[in-house]
């Protein structure tokens, strides 16, 4: 199995916290309501690029990196890669 499948597999498994959805809404200057769907929406676009490195994996599209817990499949932040992190 591709590396990249088994966070797609699991992805009915991703959460975040109530300090993780303040961040990646600050971070990345937006209101959206739902902050995990959103993620995983991006997650998901085909054009997203998926790696894992060391406990984390990364999600790039739309100049946005996603930084998920492997093990737990929390979104821990979310960053605009042209601004520092």
């Amino acid at each position: 199995m591709e590396e990249k499948q088994i966070l797609l597999k699991s992805i009915d498994k991703l959460h975040t916290t109530e300090m993780g959805i303040n961040r990646i809404k600050r971070n990345l200057k937006t209101d959206t309501a739902d902050v995990v769907e959103y993620c995983r929406n991006k997650i998901l676009d085909q054009s997203c690029h998926i790696y894992r490195q060391g406990k984390n994996w990364y999600c790039e599209i739309d100049n946005i990196r996603i930084t998920i817990n492997s093990y737990s499949y929390t979104i821990i932040t979310a960053h605009r890669m042209n601004e520092k992190a």
